[in-house]
């Protein structure tokens, strides 16, 4: 969001230096990738001798118009990245861009002559759709303190912030400004609580932690020696303790078996006697 944020400061001074705009007749516009946008003239009604001028900067391009009632919108400049985009309010003058992509983000121009001229501006910043993040043990990465390494990554995005939480707290994040980064997250005994996130200034993607896909959760007996082989579940020394106890359980089991048989050899050797001396 700091990036963002950052870029967009940079590009208003960019454009108040070059083109002397008022930085307080600016409004600032977010949307998202494939959303409408709608820029608004704040008229209630447009009149027989108004002229309003849609112009995006710093190509100074008109885009659209409106002069003695008669709408125009001139959705081929560009190279036609406003084609089909374009609608003017035949009330108020307001325009609207519909399936608005990242190339459509800029400085866009309002002029209103009602007797007087009034210029104001709106800075435009469209946000590419954000993926789902995707969350995937790293078998390659572990200690005998750490067992299960999860890694939570993104793909073809830009300028978000991606983090990890457990439940509603924040345990790690990054701010990403390239395509492709992930973030790991080394984690003992788990639960479904934790949940990786990807968000820019708009919106925000979550993927909750599904522990029996990605990491064995931690388990009794057979399955501690193959949890500590996988990198998964238990730390080693968690996994040694649970193999003793198991093996002592197993122990002490088999000797009140043994005990139990032998009770019961010896009791039907002294019922036999009995019986023979009578």
């Amino acid at each position: 969001m700091f990036h963002t944020w950052l870029l967009l400061c940079l590009f208003l001074w960019h454009v108040v230096g070059v083109f002397d705009v008022d930085p307080d007749k600016v409004k600032s516009v977010s949307v998202m990738e494939g959303d409408s946008v709608t820029l608004h003239t704040d008229l209630t009604q447009i009149q027989d001798g108004d002229e309003i001028d849609w112009r995006i900067i710093p190509e100074h391009i008109r885009i659209a118009r409106i002069k003695r009632k008669i709408f125009n919108t001139y959705d081929d400049v560009l190279d036609g990245r406003f084609r089909g985009r374009l609608y003017l309010n035949h009330q108020t003058g307001d325009l609207t861009i519909t399936n608005i992509t990242t190339e459509h983000t800029g400085l866009y121009q309002l002029n209103i002559i009602t007797g007087k001229k009034t210029t104001n501006y709106f800075s435009v910043t469209v946000s590419a759709r954000l993926p789902v993040p995707v969350i995937i043990r790293d078998s390659s990465q572990y200690s005998s303190s750490s067992k299960c390494v999860l890694v939570c990554s993104v793909v073809n995005v830009t300028q978000v912030t991606l983090s990890w939480y457990k439940g509603n707290s924040l345990l790690s994040s990054i701010s990403v400004s390239d395509l492709n980064r992930s973030l790991s997250l080394h984690l003992e005994c788990v639960d479904d609580s934790y949940s990786c996130v990807v968000n820019n200034p708009i919106r925000n993607q979550t993927k909750h932690l599904n522990i029996t896909e990605v990491c064995q959760p931690c388990s009794d007996f057979s399955w501690l020696i193959k949890d500590y082989l996988l990198g998964c579940g238990c730390g080693f020394t968690e996994a040694v303790i649970r193999l003793v106890v198991s093996g002592l359980v197993g122990v002490a089991a088999v000797v009140v078996l043994v005990y139990d048989i032998r009770s019961k050899s010896v009791g039907q050797k002294t019922r036999e006697q009995t019986s023979s001396l009578k």
